[in-house]
């Protein structure tokens, strides 16, 4: 005998299943910037701090505790003149002669020091330059502090749902667009272009986040569109190996450059020229 149903089992049923299909099409909220940067320091907190042991020999900085090993500088994270500050030291390299070493080397520290001077007279937020001590070839600058890489930001928001990526990071990417633009009409060529010298700054008197460009090591200044052009091409190259499948987003950043560039039309014409060679580059071998 078929067993009837009540009507309010029928009801709690029906009750149920629709509380399960409201919660799974309820959409997944899109962290901030400033969201991300509260997870980073929340993290970097809990484990007592990142930092990694210099190499033998390397110099040191009494109050200050290396965080970063990179090619060409040791980054340290300290007290400067009571600020925050972080001092970028370039050292030596042993494979080359001492004297073309050292010239190299204080050529280097000297042209970032003046290219982040340069930035932030035309405008572009970048790092305040505290002192440079040209003898051990010392940059001590204003620590980026209530900031997050783009990298670190774009990785985050894709992680949490991919699918509203696009929409969470386009007023992002127009920023960065726009930012570059103003960087390249300085005739400004950064020379390292990636979402991990591409920060962003969020806090809580911000509504919106800051553009900061870091890391200017490369730099150069140039009016000519060919290296405009080559400055952009890298950041295309990197974007895309680090962040596969945004070219949607690579394209907001270049459509963003081009509105607010004085020269971008003939910049833009010199990229799609480098990227021509770089094809032809990977064909050939």
């Amino acid at each position: 005998m078929e067993k009837s149903v009540q009507p309010s089992e029928r009801g709690a049923g029906d009750s149920s299943s629709a509380s399960a299909s409201a919660s799974s099409s309820k959409a997944v909220e899109i962290p901030t910037v400033a969201q991300v940067i509260e997870t980073q320091a929340k993290s970097a907190s809990a484990s007592g701090g990142s930092s990694v042991s210099g190499p033998p020999g390397s110099l040191p900085h009494p109050g200050f505790t290396l965080f970063k090993q990179g090619a060409e500088a040791r980054l340290y994270r300290g007290t400067f003149l009571g600020k925050p500050t972080v001092l970028k030291e370039r050292f030596s390299k042993k494979y080359r002669h001492p004297r073309l070493d050292e010239k190299l080397t204080t050529k280097r520290t000297q042209g970032e020091a003046r290219t982040v001077a340069r930035a932030r007279k035309a405008g572009i937020p970048t790092p305040c330059i505290y002192f440079v001590n040209y003898q051990s070839n010392c940059i001590y600058m204003e620590d980026m502090q209530s900031a997050t890489t783009s990298r670190d930001y774009i990785v985050a928001v894709q992680s949490i749902h991919a699918g509203d990526s696009f929409g969470a990071l386009q007023p992002i990417m127009d920023k960065i667009g726009k930012t570059l633009a103003t960087m390249h009409d300085g005739d400004i060529i950064h020379g390292d272009l990636t979402t991990s010298n591409i920060m962003l700054k969020q806090d809580a008197t911000m509504p919106e986040p800051q553009v900061i460009l870091i890391d200017f090591g490369l730099s150069s200044v140039s009016q000519l569109p060919e290296d405009k052009g080559v400055d952009l091409y890298v950041l295309e190259k990197a974007f895309l190996s680090t962040h596969p499948n945004t070219e949607t987003l690579f394209r907001v950043i270049l459509k963003s450059y081009t509105k607010h560039s004085r020269k971008a039309k003939d910049v833009i014409k010199k990229l799609d020229e480098v990227r021509l060679r770089g094809r032809k580059r990977t064909m050939v071998g």
